[in-house]
């Protein structure tokens, strides 16, 4: 067992979050609650994704990390492996059906079975937009990466997860889910969509032992985002003060509620939708509005996008 929790009371800032070696190895550490059990996850190089598969991994899971980016997949792999864990990458498209085919094939043929799957992709080729303003190539790509990748990955992967007596799939969905934003139809249809597709699954599958939940997460610094951050540290303190917890996510937050919807704790918990925002969703819409302007009223020089 850890003689640490991944826990984050004390920590005073996200970047203390990301730069905190004890906070790093704290989440690779095996405590072995998921011996045994085979998980694939879709996007799992970086980012929610990828602190995921270490999670996931130091729990004792042997994990598929299915992603584009193929030296990203292999670091991370190779990351787990270092730390005594057990994980394969896969260079996949998720737009393609044959890939996702192939990923749960090789998850099949390099592991002998299936229990767990984490659909955490999203992609865009083109700006979103409104209705107005988006093309029809723009739409069609992110349904097929953001929505169809998840309806094929069930399609392949759900026969699977029920012969190997049942399991759990975990969609990420997000608080643009709940809440919409102008000018971003295709993303806020996705993610509501993806809500929407959890239920049903859940109704589905859930007599042959398959629970399916998902996640919002609210605004997440992913390895990405930390870059922006620093460039634009000014904006991300807007963010913050936004969030009743004063701080905004790491991808170690949705990384760990995961953990606890694929495990037995999480038996009687199915077609669940788990808020992960730091209680940004929790709050009234013109208080929230007038917080706003009152900080930028008081923090001019803030670089707004």
């Amino acid at each position: 067992m850890p003689t640490k929790a991944c826990r984050y009371h004390g920590y005073s800032s996200v970047r203390t979050l990301f730069l905190e070696p004890e906070f790093q190895r704290g989440c690779d550490m095996n405590t072995g609650s998921l011996d045994t059990k085979v998980v694939i996850v879709t996007g799992g190089a970086m980012g929610i994704g990828g602190s995921t598969a270490r999670r996931l991994a130091g729990e004792g899971a042997r994990v598929l990390i299915a992603d584009y980016i193929e030296d990203a997949a292999q670091a991370n792999a190779e990351r787990i492996r270092t730390a005594g864990g057990e994980a394969e990458a896969l260079l996949i498209d998720v737009s393609k059906a044959e890939d996702i085919e192939k990923m749960v094939g090789h998850a099949l043929d390099r592991f002998g079975a299936l229990h767990i799957l984490v659909n955490n992709v999203w992609g865009s080729k083109e700006p979103d937009g409104s209705a107005e303003d988006l093309t029809e190539s723009g739409w069609d790509y992110a349904m097929e990466v953001g929505l169809k990748s998840i309806f094929r990955a069930a399609k392949h992967a759900v026969p699977h997860i029920r012969a190997s007596g049942g399991g759990s799939i975990v969609n990420i969905a997000s608080v643009h889910g709940l809440l919409m934003a102008p000018g971003k139809l295709a993303y806020e249809t996705v993610k509501s969509a993806v809500i929407g597709m959890t239920k049903q699954m859940a109704c589905d599958f859930g007599p042959d032992g398959i629970r399916v939940n998902a996640i919002c997460p609210g605004h997440i610094v992913t390895e990405r985002g930390q870059a922006r951050r620093e460039k634009n540290p000014g904006l991300h303190d807007l963010f913050v003060a936004q969030y009743p917890v004063r701080r905004t996510g790491v991808p170690d937050d949705i990384a760990n509620a995961i953990r606890f919807l694929v495990s037995e704790e999480a038996s009687f918990i199915t077609g669940h939708t788990l808020v992960v925002d730091g209680g940004l969703t929790i709050q009234l819409q013109e208080n929230l509005g007038v917080a706003q302007a009152k900080y930028l009223r008081d923090h001019p020089d803030i670089d707004l996008p």
